[in-house]
């Protein structure tokens, strides 16, 4: 499928996923829809405890208290489950839900499958009004947009 274009609809999506808070991980089932009325950050990584993944989940983990002063909340998805994610997620200190796809489906539907590499490292704004409002999607996965920048987009939708 095509890559979502700014300022349609986000494609729909409900995935298994799990967060790790305070030592206890939890699991449950986030569906897209369920966040309208706040802007969400889908961040689709390659995989688990990878050099890069790491870096790039960690620098949003530092700045998850700006993003959540501004309403957003901020998803993970790869294709990896969930017990690796719970290892991920213990190792790099990630307090936020990270997503599995194990199908592919929603990697599909974003538009972001890179065959021989399982996908492109993409970041996608969705609005409050379940729009794509901002998309950053890698050619080759090794450059992922800052948190600051991504922090930016979502000022701009809750001014």
């Amino acid at each position: 499928m095509a890559i979502p274009e700014t300022g349609s609809a986000a494609p729909g999506f409900t995935l298994p996923g799990m967060i790790v808070l305070d030592g206890v991980r939890t699991d449950g089932e986030y569906t897209l829809a369920a966040e309208v009325g706040r802007p969400v950050v889908l961040a689709f990584y390659p995989g688990d405890a990878t050099p890069i993944c790491t870096a790039q989940l960690c620098s949003y983990q530092q700045e998850l208290d700006d993003f959540r002063d501004l309403g957003a909340v901020v998803w993970g998805i790869s294709p990896q489950g969930l017990d690796s994610h719970e290892d991920f997620a213990r190792d790099s200190s990630l307090t936020f839900p990270l997503l599995s796809d194990v199908s592919g489906d929603v990697i599909r539907a974003y538009g972001v499958r890179a065959p021989g590499l399982g996908l492109r490292r993409s970041v996608f704004v969705i609005g409050p009004d379940g729009l794509v409002r901002w998309r950053h999607v890698g050619l080759v996965g090794v450059r992922f947009p800052r948190a600051e920048v991504i922090r930016e987009q979502i000022e701009q939708l809750v001014v």
